[in-house]
């Protein structure tokens, strides 16, 4: 229950309730008890229904919230801090900078949507900003700024690629790089790890190269956990790292100390874009993407025949939903299907007739 008091030396009444156990504080604005008394009455009955009621609710603004979630980005070291700041600066600020944060609506929502798809932007990529209104939102409830969400209603995302290299293809577009990028696409075709996030950060410290074994620290991936992926049984990996690690040696008889595997001369490798594009066209592969090497490497697993237990914890895919995305299966699968099928038709058939001329004979 809430309750009504007076300050020494002022007329107007203050206010006192209750929320999720947390006792809140705020002016009726009246110098009347049975003002003061509906309005607490009408406070309390927003409480009930989760909606937003203090006066700090009301006054914080979208700056304000996505003031608060970059602290938290920056707070918890995530590594997607420059796409959140990035989402926010382009696209959230322009369209709700201003506006007070308890009173935006799933209306307000909606038409951020239709202002977004006017602009050409993906369902995928309008989702991802309107995962981040979630955030702001959840961390404004959780500090309690405001007490209700509006309803955010995802789109249906199915745009999803379909991307993979068949061998001759990544071998096409390996010949095209430069040499040093030859090495970093050969780890991703057969680990299957991200190349921006994972493989061009990675250093000499997580490659046993006496066990041969690559490492990748928890907190390092997307999903938080680590990751190792021994290589011993992969000449062509090994081949890789060794001339990573030949390239490292020549770098630091020139003066430069790197504890980057991938590097050019002895610098770390940041930008890859430009020098991709033009092999893929060269390999009349264009517009691939280095993603395409994660569904590549789940695709080889599930060909290999390496249960999916194994292959989710090799790829670094969390759950089965994900890694089913990745496991693409395209005509060529679907062709060696049904020729596996023919044959034991095949193979049932002869069985059958030759069950039969042997009773036949034993009549």
């Amino acid at each position: 229950m809430g309750s009504i008091y007076r300050q020494a030396g002022r007329a107007v009444w203050m206010l006192k309730y209750f929320k999720n156990g947390r006792a809140f504080y705020e002016s009726s604005e009246t110098d009347s008890w049975e003002a003061a008394k509906k309005k607490l009455r009408s406070i309390e009955g927003k409480v009930a229904d989760g909606k937003p009621v203090s006066g700090a609710a009301n006054r914080m603004r979208f700056e304000d919230a996505a003031k608060d979630i970059e602290n938290e980005y920056a707070a918890n070291g995530r590594r997607s801090i420059d796409h959140l700041k990035r989402r926010l600066k382009l696209h959230l600020k322009p369209f709700f900078d201003g506006k007070r944060f308890s009173k935006i609506t799933t209306a307000d929502f909606n038409a951020y949507v239709v202002d977004r798809k006017k602009a050409g932007a993906s369902n995928a990529e309008i989702n991802r900003e309107l995962a981040v209104l979630k955030r702001m939102f959840s961390l404004a409830i959780h500090a309690g700024k405001v007490f209700y969400r509006p309803h955010i209603a995802m789109l249906k995302e199915d745009n999803t690629r379909k991307g993979f290299f068949e061998r001759a293809q990544f071998e096409a577009v390996r010949k095209h790089l430069p040499a040093e990028l030859r090495p970093l696409v050969t780890v991703a075709y057969w680990t299957g790890w991200r190349v921006p996030s994972e493989l061009m950060p990675l250093e000499w410290r997580q490659i046993d190269e006496h066990r041969k074994i690559i490492r990748l620290e928890p907190g390092t991936t997307k999903n938080r956990d680590g990751r190792t992926f021994p290589y011993a049984e992969l000449p062509e990996v090994a081949a890789a790292i060794k001339e990573c690690r030949e390239a490292t040696d020549s770098a630091k008889g020139k003066g430069t100390i790197t504890p980057y595997v991938f590097h050019r001369e002895g610098k770390r490798i940041r930008d890859y874009r430009l020098a991709w594009k033009d092999a893929c066209v060269a390999a009349g592969c264009p517009g691939r993407i280095p993603h395409d090497f994660r569904r590549t490497a789940v695709r080889n697993l599930v060909r290999a025949g390496v249960s999916e237990k194994t292959a989710m914890t090799l790829t670094g895919h969390k759950t089965r939903s994900v890694f089913d995305r990745y496991d693409i299966v395209d005509e060529g699968d679907l062709t060696a299907a049904t020729a596996r099928l023919q044959s034991a038709m095949v193979s049932a058939t002869v069985s059958a007739t030759s069950a039969g001329k042997k009773r036949k004979t034993n009549k």
